[in-house]
C-alpha cells in the first residue's frame, strides 16, 4: 500500500511540475494548423533537412547518461571569476552600431537605431531545475534592469539555455516584438505576451521589420523541446539584412548542407555569429565540431566572425575555455576575421581594426 501511494505521489508531483509556466505553452488551434502546413513538419514533429540522430553511431543514451553523472573533465568549470567588463547599455548612442555579449548565446546589439537582443539567459542557470547547470562565477553581472527598451527579441529555439522563463518575464515590459520559430510563440503567449507582439517564422519566411530592415528565418540542424516531447517547435538560424550590411545569426546547429545554401542565397555576410562550444563527438549531428567551424564560415562566405555558445555554462565534456582556444587556433591563416570579446566588452560592428585579447588564458 505504501508503495502504491509513493508512486501515486510521484505521478502527481510530475503532473504539477509539468503544468508550471517554465515549461511553456501548448501548441493548439490556429498555431497548430499553421504548423501542420509547414513543409518541415512531418509525422507530428519538425524535421531536419538531413537525417539527424540524437546520438552519433556507437553511443547509447544509457552510456551518455552514465558518463555525464561520472564526468571528471579537468577545468570544465573555471576555478575563479573569468575576466569581464561591463558596457552601460542604457547610455549608448542610438546611432552606434555595436554588439555586447553576455556569455553563452546571449547578446545585445544595435544597428541603425534599432535594438536587438538574442537568446537572453540571465537567471544564473540553464535548466528548469533550480541549482543545476549554473553559470560560471562572474558571468551574471548583467541583469534585466541593465537593458533599454528592446525593439526586437530574437529566439533561435526553445531550449532552456536559449529561452529562459525568468529572464523573459522580467524583460517583458521592455520587449516590443518577439521573432521566433513556428510554435515557439505559444510559450510567449502563456507568459503574457500579446499575439500581435510575436512574429513566428518557418524556414525561408521573411518579414520587414522596418523600412530598411528584413529578417529571414533559415534552417539549422538541431532539435527543440522543453518537457517530454521533442521537436514540436521549430529551431532556426536567421539572416538580418539592412542597408550596407548582412548578418547571419546562427543559433545551434550541426554541420550540414544548409550552410552552403544560405551562403549562396544570401551571402556574402559582413558578420556571422556562430556556435563554437558545447560540442562532443556523441552529438556531432546537432552541434558544430571545432574542426568543422572553418567549413561553416567558408560555406556562408562570411567576413567577420563572432563565436558564441561558450564561456558561461558547462554543457559538454570539455574544458570551459577549450572552445575559444580551439576556434582561435583553427582560424589562424584563414581569410576571415575572428572577434573574441570578453563578456560585456563592446564590439564595434563598424571598426574592422578593433582587436581582442586572449582573455580566456
Amino acid at each position: 500500500m505504501f508503495k502504491y501511494f509513493a508512486v501515486a505521489g510521484i505521478i502527481i508531483l510530475i503532473l504539477i511540475m509539468a503544468n508550471h509556466p517554465i515549461f511553456g505553452g501548448t501548441i493548439k488551434g490556429k498555431r497548430l494548423e499553421r504548423i501542420k502546413k509547414s513543409p518541415n513538419y512531418k509525422d507530428g514533429v519538425f524535421q531536419n533537412l538531413s537525417l539527424t540522430p540524437s546520438l552519433a553511431e556507437g553511443f547509447t543514451m544509457r552510456k551518455v547518461l552514465w558518463e555525464f553523472l561520472t564526468d571528471k573533465t579537468p577545468n570544465k568549470v573555471p576555478n575563479k571569476k573569468i575576466p569581464s567588463t561591463k558596457t552601460d547599455l542604457k547610455n549608448q548612442k542610438l546611432g552606434d552600431n555595436f554588439l555586447v555579449w553576455m556569455g553563452h548565446s546571449s547578446y545585445y546589439f544595435q544597428l541603425s537605431g534599432k535594438r536587438f537582443l538574442v537568446d537572453p539567459v540571465l537567471s544564473g542557470n540553464a535548466s528548469p531545475i533550480p541549482g543545476t547547470t549554473k553559470s560560471f562565477a562572474g558571468t551574471d553581472f548583467y541583469t534585466t534592469d541593465d537593458f533599454p527598451e528592446i525593439d526586437f527579441l530574437i529566439i533561435s529555439h526553445d531550449h532552456y539555455d536559449h529561452l529562459d522563463y525568468k529572464t523573459i518575464k522580467e524583460l517583458k515590459p521592455k520587449i516590443k516584438t518577439v521573432i521566433c520559430g513556428l510554435g515557439v510563440g505559444a510559450h510567449f503567449e502563456r507568459w503574457g505576451f500579446d499575439e500581435n507582439q510575436i512574429i513566428e517564422l518557418d524556414w525561408y519566411d521573411n518579414r520587414n521589420l522596418a523600412d530598411d530592415f528584413k529578417i529571414t528565418s533559415t534552417p539549422a540542424r538541431h532539435f527543440s523541446g522543453r518537457l517530454f516531447k521533442r521537436n514540436t517547435t521549430l529551431w532556426s538560424s536567421y539572416v538580418l539584412e539592412f542597408p550596407g550590411k548582412k548578418i547571419f545569426i546562427g543559433g545551434d546547429s550541426g554541420y550540414d548542407i544548409h550552410f552552403k545554401k544560405i551562403g549562396e542565397t544570401f551571402g556574402p555576410f559582413d558578420w556571422a555569429i556562430l556556435e563554437n562550444g558545447q560540442y562532443n563527438e556523441k552529438w556531432k549531428y546537432i552541434h558544430t565540431l571545432p574542426e568543422e567551424f572553418g567549413k561553416v564560415v567558408n560555406d556562408l562566405n562570411a567576413k567577420n566572425i563572432f563565436p558564441v555558445h561558450s564561456g558561461k555554462f558547462a554543457l559538454a565534456q570539455h574544458a570551459w575555455n577549450e572552445p575559444l582556444e580551439k576556434v582561435k587556433q583553427n582560424s589562424l591563416g584563414k581569410n576571415y576575421r575572428l572577434c573574441t570579446p570578453m563578456i560585456g566588452e563592446k564590439l564595434n560592428l563598424d571598426d574592422e581594426s578593433q582587436t581582442f585579447s586572449e582573455w580566456w588564458k
